[in-house]
């Protein structure tokens, strides 16, 4: 499965944020794992990079920025992605190329949680929680018994 990680999910993980780390992190897991396929937005390497040099410092930022290069897939945003951003009913316009995004590399979901900030958009928008929750329903074996729970990075 195909999905696009707002970057306040990445944001989660990278500052600990409490009560959010806990399944943002299992989703980052997940996807460094192979078991999901997650892009991030081009803009939020920069974003990221930019919180992370006020909030702890240069080193920690490049060696973050190296980290999501060495691991996820960046989905790339160029002019039709913002003129088809342009085109969606969504209020915030980073939102919406978000949205953009995650429709041209036809992602099954944005997992953010900000949900009710994509109720338009064209791919369905999910919290972290409710995504772990989504996959342990596809994996759950037909006999009902449980699976492997795979514990976020330390």
């Amino acid at each position: 499965m195909k999905v696009l990680l707002d970057l306040n999910v990445l944001l989660d993980v990278v500052q600990n944020r409490v009560p959010h780390y806990r399944d943002s992190a299992e989703v980052v897991s997940r996807a460094r794992s192979g078991e999901i396929q997650a892009l991030i937005p081009a803009h939020a390497v920069t974003t990221l990079h930019y919180v992370l040099a006020k909030a702890a410092g240069q080193p920690k930022a490049d060696q973050t920025v190296d980290w999501l290069l060495a691991h996820f897939e960046i989905a790339p945003a160029g002019r039709e992605t913002f003129k088809r951003a342009r085109e969606l009913a969504l209020p915030d316009f980073e939102d919406a190329v978000v949205a953009s995004l995650a429709e041209a590399a036809q992602c099954a979901h944005i997992v953010t949680r900000n949900e009710a900030d994509f109720a338009c958009s064209p791919v369905s928008a999910v919290s972290p929680t409710a995504f772990l929750a989504l996959l342990a329903a596809a994996q759950k074996p037909a006999d009902g018994g449980e699976t492997a729970v795979h514990e976020p990075p330390q």
